[in-house]
């Protein structure tokens, strides 16, 4: 089994350790597009400009399935990518868990860019899958940047900024940024509030990684032999984990546990 995740930068990391975990045993493709990034600020059509290229450098490798692991990639490329790739390559985009957060029943607050805050999507999916629960949109910038190069201040200095954003009686808040969930616990520290249950936080990894297996028919195996290889595609060219994503959780699992191919 091949799977492959593509990104401009290190989000992808949350959704590539998810699948790690679910299945040791299958090779990963990391595509990435240090040429290129930051994407958030092209346009549209610059923007699926360049992830069609990772996406295409990637299926070069011929992968069973394409996890697009960016929220923004996902808003504007993801109808492109899926007409060149599919039906032969399955294409899985990345969507903020609104409707699961929803579910809790509290007031909840979506972190995301800025460019995607008041975004015409955004909204539509709030409207889709908040299902009547009180919403905050938090514009966070700099956050994704900051995480991006393991800057802990410019980390330490966008949580507070957005925290500070966020209403006292939030009891969940959406992880609407991949970049975001390599700092979750950081965020849960910065929002929870004293006297208040405990904070929960919706990210998306783990849902993108089950629905990979699923496009592809295969179930999780947690226990399977850890085995899986890694390949990293640096703007189409074989290199190595960006130093940032050491920084992480989920680039040391990658380190440790994918022998390089």
């Amino acid at each position: 089994m091949k799977i492959a995740l593509m990104d401009s930068g290190i989000g992808l990391l949350a959704a590539t350790a998810a699948v790690r975990r679910l299945r040791p045993d299958a090779d990963l493709v990391l595509s990435l597009d240090p040429d290129g990034m930051p994407w958030g600020p092209r346009t549209p059509e610059d923007l699926t400009e360049r992830a069609l290229a990772v996406a295409e450098a990637a299926a070069a490798h011929r992968p069973d399935a394409l996890i697009v692991g960016c929220n923004t990639a996902t808003v504007h490329a993801l109808p492109t990518l899926r007409a060149r790739l599919e039906p032969a390559l399955p294409v899985i985009g990345t969507v903020p868990a609104i409707k699961p957060a929803a579910a809790g029943g509290g007031p909840l607050a979506i972190w995301a860019t800025p460019a995607t805050t008041g975004s015409p999507y955004q909204r539509g999916l709030i409207e889709e899958f908040a299902d009547g629960a009180k919403v905050t949109e938090v514009p966070c910038p700099g956050l994704a940047e900051a995480v991006e190069h393991a800057d802990e201040a410019a980390i330490d200095a966008a949580v507070a900024a957005a925290a500070a954003l966020t209403p006292d009686d939030v009891t969940t808040v959406v992880l609407g940024c991949t970049h975001y969930e390599l700092v979750h616990e950081r965020i849960r520290e910065a929002v929870q509030r004293p006297g208040f249950p405990p904070l929960v936080l919706h990210g998306s990894a783990g849902a993108v990684a089950a629905q990979a297996l699923r496009r592809i028919g295969a179930r999780p195996d947690p226990g399977a032999p850890a085995e899986g290889t890694l390949t990293v595609l640096l703007s189409g060219r074989e290199g190595l984990l960006p130093a940032p994503a050491l920084a992480y959780e989920e680039g040391r699992l990658l380190g440790a546990a994918s022998p390089a191919r």
